[in-house]
């Protein structure tokens, strides 16, 4: 056998070994929802709100209902005092009411806010949150406790997302958070007056080679920053941390991205 050959030979075992670690990993770990905690420190968060406890679930897509059930159940047990929602809520037939009319059995201390997603008809999205005693926020803000103030844009391709507008409210003192759906806003507006910021969107790549790399980022359809925004931490172009979910949902196969809902601690450093 000649030492090409060989070579060739090696290079297929290789091949065929990381082709089934790939499947095996879609069949099995990426179809499990993943619950991550995440620490948040920060000066800005008042003293009285050390252990603040928020859920944050986005792109649910086409999830079915016991996986729903199993994120309301789950969420229950974890005692949120905030639910947040990242968009991209509708179905099959885009129709969201089943996906809100669950995630409103998730109990809180401080209510539910949410905002759209490009995936969403977001009038629809809207009044199924309403009628569901969600609230959503579309350019605006409000604050949730003393110093606590939450802000929530519309979506970046369908309609005109307004950090100023969004945020307007806000004192200087004020913990600021933002949702956005789409993180490029983030890269394309002034953040510097907000303390963290939470996306989803990407699907931290759908589809990737050992979660590191994601092909579909790269042809900026879906961002136009390749990999910034893939998931986990990242930062605006003021600075600003990003918080990018991979997204609940069931949408085409996932490789090495595995679904997830986002539980963050907030913890003051004052």
């Amino acid at each position: 056998m000649s030492k090409k050959t060989k070579i060739i030979g090696i290079i297929a075992i290789v091949f065929v070994i990381v082709t089934a670690i790939h499947v095996i990993h879609a069949l099995t770990l990426d179809r499990t929802i993943q619950y991550r905690e995440v620490p948040f420190y920060s000066a800005n968060i008042p003293a009285e709100m050390d252990g603040y406890r928020i859920a944050f679930i986005t792109d649910t897509h086409r999830i079915s209902d016991e996986r729903l059930q199993e994120i309301v159940d789950r969420l229950n047990e974890w005692q949120a005092d905030l639910l947040l929602l990242g968009g991209d809520f509708g179905r099959r037939d885009g129709d969201p009411q089943r996906t809100i009319e669950a995630l409103a059995q998730i109990e809180t201390t401080d209510g539910t806010f949410g905002v759209e997603g490009n995936h969403d008809r977001f009038r629809e999205l809207f009044r199924a949150m309403e009628a569901n005693n969600m609230t959503p926020l579309s350019n605006s803000g409000l604050l949730v406790r003393d110093n606590f103030y939450l802000a929530g844009v519309e979506d970046l391709w369908n309609r005109s997302p307004d950090i100023a507008q969004a945020t307007a409210d806000a004192e200087p003192n004020d913990f600021v958070l933002l949702l956005s759906h789409n993180p490029d806003v983030t890269m394309q507006q002034d953040t510097s007056n907000i303390d963290l910021i939470l996306s989803g969107h990407t699907h931290g790549g759908q589809i990737t080679f050992f979660g590191a790399l994601a092909p579909a980022l790269w042809p900026n359809h879906i961002t136009h920053y390749g990999q910034r925004f893939m998931s986990g931490w990242a930062e605006s172009q003021d600075g600003t941390p990003v918080y990018v979910s991979r997204g609940a949902g069931e949408y085409l196969p996932r490789i090495f991205a595995r679904p997830q809902v986002i539980l963050i601690t907030l913890h003051s450093e004052g």
